[in-house]
């Protein structure tokens, strides 16, 4: 069968350094750090006493006071950011079939902060099981599909991808390929996380996973640099619309880009660490290739996974060589992490966002905080240093990897009629 085509008509974002399309991307081209001091709780004793979370954000604003009760912070971050996304894409909702409308989402942990004060709650108590009864609710890791169908009664396919920091990459292909078979016309795809919270931070920093940069957490997100000591946790959300080329068409939409391929594949090595030579990487950007039936030199840029991590961003511009050779040095290739910090589940739809836009505007965001490049790295890689990098971008890749090995490519293309 014939593949439809898919697009992208709306966006949404909220994120650590803007809480909306307009404010992310000039956060992004200005290359604005959103870390800072945790306000969430008392970090103190911590190890790492700063991430980069969401600014000014009053939930209340956006949803009744009794409806944001029944929901954890990422089902929060979702509705806000499938909101924005909904009417950013001027999709009509009384002449769409909401039959053919789904909600495809990814989240890596779901409401551990709903889990963490339940449990806290218990403990502190007098042993009499006294459980908020929106407790399940809240925590699983599938509401927010669910909550954004009922509240537009959208009734297409609806469920939420998990697999670490892949998830939401892994949301918007599977949406990709539901549109592309015929099951649906549009999808509200993206991610959310909330995991700014007691018991995550702790639990990173037993992994030795983040930075304790503490003394100036502004620069502690700095991949490829020489001093960089691990990721900073980030939290928010992204969402897109996909809809089917036609559709979009018939009504008039605003079309960004074309959503045209997606790869998937397994380090299968180990739990928290990449394969050194970027065995897995290497293969999910062939495969995505493949997927979009494109070549090494179709690609303009890659928004690389580059959480700043001594063994991570070595790895995988290891795998970025490997897949496109001489063509490496003609890519620009950033990290949007350098700025938002780790979004973990919600990381891909941020920087497939990012991607996206750096094909609307012809601007690809930097890699900031870079002070000196780590030895083990190519110095003739185009790194997009400090400073956003005009360029007429055609094609656009967006890389992201999980815990467990998980890894996903996406690749967005200026729309050719």
């Amino acid at each position: 069968m014939k593949l439809k085509r898919v697009v992208v008509t709306g966006l949404g974002a909220l994120t650590p350094i803007g809480n909306n399309i307009e404010e992310y991307w000039d956060g992004l081209v200005n290359g604005k750090s959103g870390a800072a001091p945790i306000t969430h709780f008392d970090a103190a004793k911590f190890k790492t006493r700063f991430a980069c979370e969401v600014k000014g954000f009053d939930v209340n604003d956006f949803i009744h006071r009794k409806e944001a009760r029944k929901m954890d912070k990422f089902t929060q971050f979702a509705m806000v950011v499938a909101d924005e996304a909904i009417v950013n894409s001027k999709l009509d909702l009384e002449t769409t079939d909401p039959d053919r409308v789904g909600v495809i989402w990814g989240c890596g942990i779901g409401g551990i902060d709903t889990f963490e004060q339940e449990v806290v709650n218990y403990a502190n108590g007098d042993g009499t099981p006294k459980y908020n009864p929106f407790f399940i609710p809240k925590m699983i890791a599938d509401i927010a599909p669910g909550h954004i169908s009922i509240k537009y009664g959208f009734r297409g396919p609806n469920f939420t991808t998990v697999s670490a920091c892949a998830s939401s990459s892994n949301a918007i292909i599977d949406a990709l390929n539901y549109i592309r078979l015929g099951h649906a016309d549009v999808i509200v795809t993206g991610g959310s996380e909330a995991s700014v919270t007691g018991a995550a931070m702790g639990g990173f920093n037993a992994l030795h996973a983040l930075s304790q940069r503490n003394e100036d957490p502004a620069t502690a997100s700095r991949p490829f640099d020489k001093s960089r000591d691990g990721f900073v946790m980030g939290e928010g959300g992204g969402a897109l619309i996909l809809e089917e080329y036609e559709h979009a068409v018939a009504r008039g939409a605003k079309i960004y880009c074309e959503v045209v391929g997606g790869g998937l594949s397994a380090d299968a090595h180990h739990l928290t660490a990449p394969h050194p030579q970027g065995l897995g990487a290497t293969k999910v950007m062939l495969n995505c290739l493949q997927n979009a039936g494109l070549t090494i030199n179709d690609v303009d840029t890659v928004n690389v996974h580059g959480t700043s991590t001594p063994l991570g961003d070595v790895a995988e511009l290891k795998a970025i060589q490997n897949v496109f050779g001489e063509h490496a040095y003609n890519l620009n290739i950033n990290s949007t992490k350098s700025m938002t910090g780790h979004l973990l589940g919600a990381a891909g739809a941020v920087e497939a966002i990012a991607s996206i836009l750096a094909i609307e505007y012809g601007m690809v965001p930097p890699t900031i905080n870079h002070e000196e490049l780590d030895e083990n790295i190519d110095p003739k890689l185009n790194l997009t240093i400090n400073k956003a990098q005009k360029r007429d971008v055609k094609i656009a890749m967006s890389n992201t990897f999980g815990f467990g090995g998980h890894n996903a490519c996406v690749l967005f293309k200026k729309l050719e009629a």
